[in-house]
């Protein structure tokens, strides 16, 4: 009896804390659903051609149709820029969750803390702008940029301009480079977060049971850390995948990505292309949220195995 009576003391303080917690967080949560809500609908309503700034009141899913069946000027683009987009944005996330989570491995596999050298260096990264390592990327690798300039000092190419095309190229690599190369530590930070919790029971339980290096990290690591990596490359498919700054420095004029497409549509002169612009944007949204969704549901069928 008296086990009870503490059981429901505990939960309805911790119920108590929750409702606190809500409470207290309301004003800026109230705030931030004006402002996200108000956007949102701002862009459906001039998708939908409702852009009172020429007249034009008449609700239309004419923006929609003329993208997705191409009979538009940026109709006829819109799916390239849909696949191109995709590419650059998946193969930056499995490429740096897959070199952060070999490099976090490496690091925890010390069997000591990291030190703070190391994170200090992840963390330098983060702090280093999108548009600066962008640029800095650019001077570096371009064809007339300083590894091209080294080859032709040392012999291996006669001119910059036989050096790799590795920036404002039409496969993206220059973006994906850049994007790998930065999210890189903001995965292995949360890798080595993960295991810092976990701490090293359950890999020297599989080493003593004679596990090798590559099965501890594919049946112990693994597992434990795939959430919250799951989780981090998510937001990286996400920002990327919305990104502008970088895709428009880096990239070329054909094929471009959708940020990029949508940006220029909407700062044409010609205030109708408005309509085409939020609904890329909208868009662009589904997607995020759909594979959002699409992670979800794998996360949730691999608990329940």
């Amino acid at each position: 009896m008296a086990h009870q009576c503490v059981d429901r003391a505990v939960g309805v303080t911790k119920r108590y804390d929750t409702l606190v917690t809500w409470l207290t967080l309301a004003p800026a949560l109230a705030l931030v659903g004006l402002i996200f809500g108000a956007s949102v609908l701002y862009g459906l309503a001039q998708s939908l051609g409702y852009l009172a700034i020429i007249g034009e009141t008449r609700l239309s899913l004419e923006a929609y149709s003329g993208l997705l069946a191409g009979r538009s000027p940026a109709g006829r683009e819109f799916w390239q820029a849909l696949g191109f987009s995709l590419w650059v944005s998946a193969a930056s996330t499995v490429l740096a969750a897959g070199v952060a989570l070999l490099l976090a491995v490496a690091l925890s596999s010390q069997r000591r803390p990291v030190g703070g050298a190391t994170l200090l260096a992840l963390n330098l990264n983060l702090a280093l702008p999108h548009l600066a390592w962008a640029i800095a990327l650019s001077l570096l690798l371009a064809q007339s940029g300083l590894l091209a300039r080294i080859a032709t000092a040392l012999g291996a190419i006669q001119a910059p301009a036989e050096f790799p095309v590795l920036v404002r190229d039409s496969y993206g690599i220059g973006i994906i480079l850049h994007y790998v190369s930065k999210e890189i530590p903001f995965l292995a930070l949360i890798v080595l977060a993960v295991l810092r919790t976990q701490g090293t029971a359950y890999e020297l339980v599989a080493e003593n049971l004679g596990a090798n290096g590559w099965q501890r990290v594919r049946f112990v690591t693994l597992p434990l850390v795939l959430p919250g990596l799951a989780a981090g490359a998510l937001l990286v498919f996400a920002f990327t995948f919305g990104a502008y700054e970088v895709p428009a420095l880096l990239g070329v004029r054909y094929p471009r990505t959708l940020a990029v497409m949508a940006l220029e549509l909407f700062t044409n002169p010609d205030l109708r292309s408005r309509a085409e612009a939020m609904a890329i944007s909208l868009l662009m949204a589904l997607v995020v949220v759909g594979v959002a969704g699409l992670a979800r549901v794998v996360n949730s069928e691999r608990e329940g195995l």
